[in-house]
């Protein structure tokens, strides 16, 4: 069997590795900490995951945290800082990171249109810039599954809003498929797995067992 010959990676309606940017918002402890919504863990489990997966395909990433300068918070939790820590930082007053003149600035500068967002809250640091970047022709696909809100009903009407404003929520397990798209690529298979067993979820766990010494 062999596989067609694989689509413009800038031009392809699906995401790819050239076509989209990740963007990381607001994983801070009092953030992280306020979550109900969804099991904590698991939650931090994805959004490392979503950030191994984009530094695995070489993708851009923005991390962006709120009011660490000011004092009031934290800066990103180390979990997820230990990743990212040859990016910059954009740290904000603004509770819309859209109306941040350098985050801004950062997104149009990657030239993408296609923006991976996992952010905290789900109602708020998530749900206000993807409205602002639906509105300027962006396309936003949150990632439900490394995501949460103060509440179970805070989060589901957030994506409900956002759903409804044009946004297209995925997931994990979805994203990791879509951007690998087809074994063939076999230059980025064992770094792919090493993202499925870092997840520690069912999949993740049978990919782990499977992996030889």
């Amino acid at each position: 069997m062999s596989s067609p010959q694989i689509r413009d990676q800038k031009t392809d309606h699906l995401l790819t590795p050239e076509n989209s940017v990740v963007i990381i918002i607001d994983y801070q402890a009092t953030q992280v900490g306020s979550i109900e919504s969804t099991d904590k863990y698991r939650m931090v489990q994805n959004t490392i995951a979503l950030v191994k997966l984009a530094r695995v395909f070489r993708m851009p990433m923005i991390v962006s945290t709120v009011n660490v300068k000011t004092g009031i918070n934290g800066p990103t939790i180390p979990q997820i800082a230990h990743e990212v820590k040859d990016l910059p930082s954009y740290d904000r007053t603004t509770i819309n990171a859209w109306e941040d003149v350098e985050f801004l600035e950062a997104v149009k500068a990657t030239k993408r249109k296609k923006l991976i967002i996992a952010a905290l809250w789900t109602e708020a640091c998530l749900l206000f810039p993807t409205l602002d970047a639906l509105k300027e022709g962006f396309e936003v696909y949150p990632v439900v599954d490394a995501v949460g809100g103060t509440s179970v009903a805070a989060h589901e009407a957030a994506l409900r809003r956002m759903e409804s404003a044009g946004a297209r929520p995925t997931s994990m397990m979805s994203l990791i498929c879509e951007i690998q798209r087809d074994w063939g690529r076999s230059e980025t298979v064992p770094g792919m797995l090493g993202v499925l067993a870092g997840m520690g979820n069912g999949v993740g766990l049978s990919v782990g067992y499977n992996q030889k010494p």
